[in-house]
C-alpha cells in the first residue's frame, strides 16, 4: 500500500506578511522560510538545533527554526533578519554588526542577531542565565553575561571578539 504524506494548508505570519501555504505537516520552519517563502536569511547550519545559523523570533522569543514544525507556529508572529530593519533603515544590531565588523564569512551573522535580539528582550525582562550564580539578581549584560547568552549560537569563523562588543553596544 502507497505511503500518503499528510499536507495541511496553513498560514505564516512571517514579517507582518502574511503567506497562506500547503505543506507536508513534517516541514520544518526553516525549509517553509527558506524553500517556500524564499527567505534564505535563516541559514541551514547543522539541522540539529545544535549551532543557531537558523534563529528567527517567534513571538518576539528567540527559536531554532529547524527545530519547528511550520504547522506548529500558525498564528504566530515570526520574525526573520529580513524582518526586523524598518523599511531601509536597518535594525541598531545589524548597524552595530557592520560598525564593529562582527562577521567575517556572515554565514551565522542572521542567526546571531536574531538571537541578540531575543536575547537583550530576554535580559530586559528579567530573565536569568545563571552567570553570576545569583538567579533572583537583575542581569546585567557585561561581556561575559552576553557570551553566556549566546552561546546557542555557533561562528565557525571565530568572529566572537567582535560579536560581543557589537551586541554590547546595542545591550547597554
Amino acid at each position: 500500500m502507497p505511503r500518503v504524506t499528510p499536507h495541511a494548508d496553513i498560514t505564516l505570519h512571517v514579517n507582518g506578511i502574511d503567506h497562506p501555504l500547503h505543506a507536508d505537516t513534517r516541514t520544518t520552519l526553516l525549509d517553509a522560510l527558506r524553500e517556500h517563502l524564499g527567505l534564505t536569511g535563516a541559514k541551514k547550519g547543522c539541522d540539529h538545533g545544535q549551532c543557531g545559523a537558523c534563529t528567527v523570533l517567534v513571538d518576539g522569543r528567540r527559536a531554532n527554526a529547524c527545530l519547528l514544525l511550520a504547522v506548529a507556529v500558525e498564528g504566530s508572529e515570526i520574525t526573520t533578519i529580513e524582518g526586523l530593519g524598518d523599511g531601509e533603515a536597518l535594525h541598531p544590531l545589524q548597524d552595530a554588526f557592520v560598525a564593529y565588523d562582527a562577521f567575517q564569512c556572515g554565514y551565522c551573522t542572521p542567526g546571531q542577531i536574531c538571537s541578540a535580539v531575543g536575547m537583550i528582550a530576554e535580559a530586559r525582562d528579567g530573565w536569568p542565565s545563571g552567570v553570576s550564580g545569583d538567579l533572583t539578581a537583575d542581569p546585567v549584560l557585561d561581556d561575559d553575561e552576553i557570551r553566556e547568552r549566546m552561546s546557542g549560537n555557533i561562528c565557525r569563523c571565530g568572529a566572537y571578539a567582535n560579536i560581543v562588543p557589537a551586541i554590547a553596544e546595542v545591550a547597554r
